[in-house]
């Protein structure tokens, strides 16, 4: 653990980014996060510099304020050898030429070869609890490195009260150095009316009413039990419903693949492949019920999602969607298709149930807000410029 001792903030600063997950056609939940959140803090603080440290040339679409320098400095960092190479080598040698102040990283990782105070955002610990969902040599890393990430940062923010919990309980880090500063939803999605739900439907599924999934495709998110669920659900209720499963396929999704090749209802299964974010928040808010049946999250984005945009969500127990949308979602036991399968039906055939978690969901979502996300992210970047190692 370093020992860190207060020193007054100085009037102006120069604050590095992390800014490798900033790929504007890949913007994935550490990318919306980063841009959502960097974007408001430099535009509010016009009085500091800010550096954004790429690892691969910078999609020119990205606009930023006259305050905002960019520096890119590669390999493209992404494997365990580059990660070293690239926080431990190549991050300091920039800190150093820009004399930053502070440097912020949110995806996790930090530089341990720094002397430059360091705030560090851990979204979760998904890698301790499940393990089979990333490589053996992603896991190695993890498991070797995150303690020291963790005792390095002059201070630590996460998205939930659960992982910070679990942060204290995994690796005893005082609970003073870790601010929640929580996630939120873009203003991209809203409501549709019954035309543009039509419309979205005709799109996607022939008009048809269908549950939907958003997210990469990957072990931790549990599809191939959403595929099951869906076939009782399909085999009970005699219904025309579909499924549609909105992103990428990513690592380890060769079985949910050859799921799907043999499964009894592949015409009702609709896979659209990695959508920009206008396509995901129509889909959303025209669709009968979300289903995120994920093992474990730190947050849940899709789910909140789905309440800005008036839809009901069926998730699942044990991590963070609990706390986040508490009494405007139906839970089910993850490791239990048939229970994601009941939910499922219940929320296909009960109404008034529908119509009280649509409501719930509408207050819910006001407790978040990308202005207050940056806002407490700001803090503890200040928190961790205070600092001096």
């Amino acid at each position: 653990m370093i020992e860190v001792k207060p020193v007054p903030l100085r009037l102006l600063m120069r604050i590095a980014v992390n800014t490798r997950f900033l790929l504007r056609d890949y913007l994935e939940g550490y990318g919306y996060f980063l841009y959502e959140t960097i974007t408001r803090i430099t535009e509010n603080h016009p009085e500091h510099t800010f550096l954004l440290i790429f690892d691969r040339p910078v999609d020119p679409a990205f606009q930023w304020n006259s305050n905002v320098q960019v520096a890119v400095t590669g390999p493209p960092a992404r494997h365990p050898l580059l990660w070293k190479w690239w926080y431990d080598v190549r991050v300091p040698s920039l800190l150093k030429k820009f004399k930053a102040d502070v440097f912020l990283s949110c995806d996790g990782f930090c530089s341990l070869r720094t002397k430059v105070p360091q705030c560090l955002v851990v979204h979760d610990l998904a890698y301790l609890h499940f393990p089979e969902g990333i490589s053996r040599s992603q896991l190695s890393y993890y498991k070797r490195n995150t303690p020291k990430f963790l005792a390095k940062a002059a201070a630590v923010a996460t998205v939930s009260q659960f992982t910070k919990n679990d942060i204290i309980q995994q690796y005893r880090i005082p609970e003073n150095k870790i601010d929640v500063v929580y996630s939120a939803v873009k203003d991209v999605f809203v409501p549709l009316d019954d035309q543009q739900k039509n419309e979205v439907k005709e799109k996607y599924t022939q008009g048809k009413e269908y549950f939907l999934y958003v997210g990469s495709v990957h072990p931790r998110k549990n599809l191939r039990s959403l595929l099951k669920a869906f076939s009782v659900f399909k085999k009970r209720q005699q219904s025309s419903m579909k499924l549609v499963i909105a992103g990428r396929l990513a690592w380890k999704s060769e079985a949910f693949r050859k799921d799907l090749s043999l499964y009894k209802y592949r015409d009702d299964v609709v896979l659209t492949g990695y959508l920009p974010e206008k396509e995901i928040a129509g889909l959303t808010a025209a669709t009968w019920c979300l289903v995120y049946p994920s093992l474990f999250e730190g947050f849940g984005v899709p789910v909140l999602e789905a309440m800005r945009t008036e839809v009901p969500a069926i998730t699942t127990r044990g991590s963070a969607m609990e706390e986040i949308a508490a009494e405007a979602a139906l839970y089910a036991d993850s490791s239990n298709f048939e229970d994601i399968a009941d939910k499922m039906k219940l929320i296909y055939k009960d109404e008034t149930l529908r119509r009280k978690l649509i409501e719930n969901g509408k207050e819910r979502v006001k407790l978040y807000s990308w202005d207050r996300t940056a806002e407490l992210l700001w803090g503890c970047v200040e928190k961790a410029a205070s600092y001096k190692l």
